[in-house]
């Protein structure tokens, strides 16, 4: 009998911070992040699991119940069980995935740089000849994010990531802890932004970066295909 293909798996990681600086409003993970993505994957045939960086369920922003893949994502009975029961990223088992897709909305800039946990998970995944898919503010994990050897996985790599000038067109510039199209390029990656509001995906070997809302599920379909490739 014909050997059954690999079952592939996505890992989708969501922000567990829920306060936008000291403005008094909330945030999270912004669901069409995680939505459109979701329904890339599971489309392909793909396995998707999710982890959030305090474990459990995870802050949302920026809903739309209009949109089919959000109101899908969140009827999902599949989904909301495991977003209930989430694991934090050192739980998580690295070896089994193909892609870990950093997910991104605004709490992202807060607890994914500088998360021990989360750059051992990364990182391990990565140096097994996974897929490293970041969107949006999910990026923001890249500027400090290390491999084994000590270098940042994205130092001298093409990468996009939400734009300073989008931060400021939606007046958040002064609210965010940096602003992450400028960090990433101090720390020595090669920032590539699009105009305001326009899908745009960068692929750099086995990362890949999306820059907006727009661009998320272009960033699975991108994962997918050097996943089948670097598989």
């Amino acid at each position: 009998m014909p050997t059954p293909p690999q079952q592939c798996r996505a890992l989708l990681i969501l922000t567990s911070h829920s306060e936008l600086g000291d403005t008094g409003r909330k945030t999270g993970y912004t669901v069409s992040e995680a939505a459109d993505p979701w329904r890339v994957f599971t489309d392909a045939g793909w396995e998707v699991h999710v982890a959030t960086i305090a474990g459990g369920p995870a802050p949302e922003d920026g809903y739309d119940p209009t949109d089919e893949n959000q109101a899908a994502w969140m009827a999902d009975p599949h989904m909301q069980r495991q977003l209930h029961a989430a694991p934090k990223p050192e739980h998580v088992n690295a070896a089994i995935y193909d892609v870990v897709y950093l997910v991104g909305g605004h709490g992202a800039m807060w607890d994914f740089p500088d998360n021990a946990e989360l750059g051992a998970l990364v990182s391990s995944i990565y140096e097994r000849g996974a897929v490293v898919a970041a969107v949006c503010h999910g990026p923001a994990a890249l500027t400090t994010l290390r491999l084994v050897d000590g270098s940042l996985l994205a130092g001298g790599k093409n990468v996009t990531a939400f734009s300073d000038a989008e931060e400021k067109a939606i007046h958040l510039g002064s609210t965010m802890p940096f602003l992450l199209q400028s960090k990433l390029s101090e720390v020595g990656a090669k920032v590539t932004v699009a105009d305001l509001w326009q899908a745009n995906v960068v692929v750099d070997s086995r990362l890949v970066t999306g820059q907006n809302p727009a661009s998320a599920a272009g960033v699975a379909r991108a994962a997918i295909d050097i996943a089948a490739t670097a598989g």
